[in-house]
């Protein structure tokens, strides 16, 4: 944990510390979650025990309904939280105390009667094609070249990738050379819930990829990084010569598009633009959400709803009685 998990870990009551360490170990033992999903049910869980507790509530076994509902309305009121973040909190709610029910924890579940607020779901941010244009070849090299590697085409790579298969900030860095399919323009990657999928990369991807493989990843492997095999035979390597990380993607896009003159922009909005732009394109439905490996094909929807949402402005503009 970091120090400011530990920091509001100690904020918890004994139960509550007891109560969350009990949690944890059957989400990750009996439900095999992945770490990633671990940490975010832990960082929702903190938040409900300590609100929970700001309430005179300092043993969770004693929630009532009305608790949860005060939660849940202060999570947007008070912290203005996203219809998605705020459904993924519900989510943790919900498996906790159907947790504590199924083992006789409680004689009620409160959080029976919680919906998911399907109609708070924002429609994702999107790039039009010339927005993200301007991001794709954002990454050039410094005014005063150094002797460093040429981490702009590593950069460049990344975001060409993303954009042409809809990739996850958090799979690119799990992305190995092995996976990489030339031949077939293809790249292999592990999602959610560990599952393989295979997506076609493009050929401006491609040869941002082969000028990156060529160019500057020799570069971040010296002969001493080399013999102890810390980039793992990961495809995107750090200045250290490492796997490149979640945050360290985030990063890489918040400085092109600062860069590029755009603003708000994140990794997942790469995502979300791959698949409206397919889909405005033409694409089948079921062929994006394979792409995406979506699980559901009512995920995949959104981006029908965002593509419709676009035609009020275009009649407006292109109607001659718009």
């Amino acid at each position: 944990m970091t120090t400011a998990q530990n920091s509001r870990v100690e904020q918890l009551s004994e139960p509550n510390q007891i109560l969350r360490r009990r949690f944890i170990n059957f989400i990750r033992i009996e439900c095999g979650l992945l770490p990633s999903s671990i940490e975010a049910y832990s960082r929702d869980l903190e938040t409900l025990l300590l609100d929970l507790q700001d309430r005179g509530i300092d043993d969770a076994h004693n929630t009532l309904p009305e608790h949860l509902i005060a939660h849940i309305r202060s999570l947007t009121k008070d912290r203005g939280y996203a219809g998605t973040t705020i459904s993924r909190h519900i989510a943790t709610i919900k498996v906790l105390f159907r947790w504590l029910y199924a083992n006789d924890k409680i004689s009620e579940n409160p959080a029976d009667h919680l919906d998911q607020p399907a109609k708070w779901k924002k429609l994702p941010g999107v790039l039009s094609p010339n927005q993200m244009k301007k991001l794709l070849v954002a990454p050039t090299p410094p005014e005063n070249p150094t002797n460093q590697p040429p981490l702009y085409l590593r950069d460049r790579a990344i975001l060409e990738l993303m954009y042409a298969s809809g990739l996850r900030a958090s799979e690119v860095g799990n992305i190995n050379l092995a996976d990489i399919l030339e031949r077939v323009g293809v790249v292999r990657v592990l999602g959610k819930g560990d599952k393989q999928r295979l997506v076609p990369m493009g050929t401006p991807a491609i040869n941002a990829m082969d000028q990156y493989l060529k160019e500057c990843r020799p570069l971040l492997i010296t002969a001493e990084r080399a013999a102890d095999k810390r980039d793992h035979g990961k495809l995107f390597l750090s200045r250290t010569g490492r796997p490149i990380e979640r945050v360290r993607v985030w990063q890489i896009v918040k400085h092109w598009s600062k860069q590029a003159g755009l603003k708000d922009i994140h990794p997942h909005m790469l995502r979300h633009s791959f698949a409206t732009h397919l889909l405005a394109g033409g694409a089948d439905l079921r062929i994006v959400q394979e792409l995406l490996g979506h699980a559901d094909i009512t995920t995949t929807q959104i981006y029908t709803h965002v593509d419709r949402s676009q035609l009020h402005t275009t009649i407006k503009k292109l109607h001659p009685r718009g």
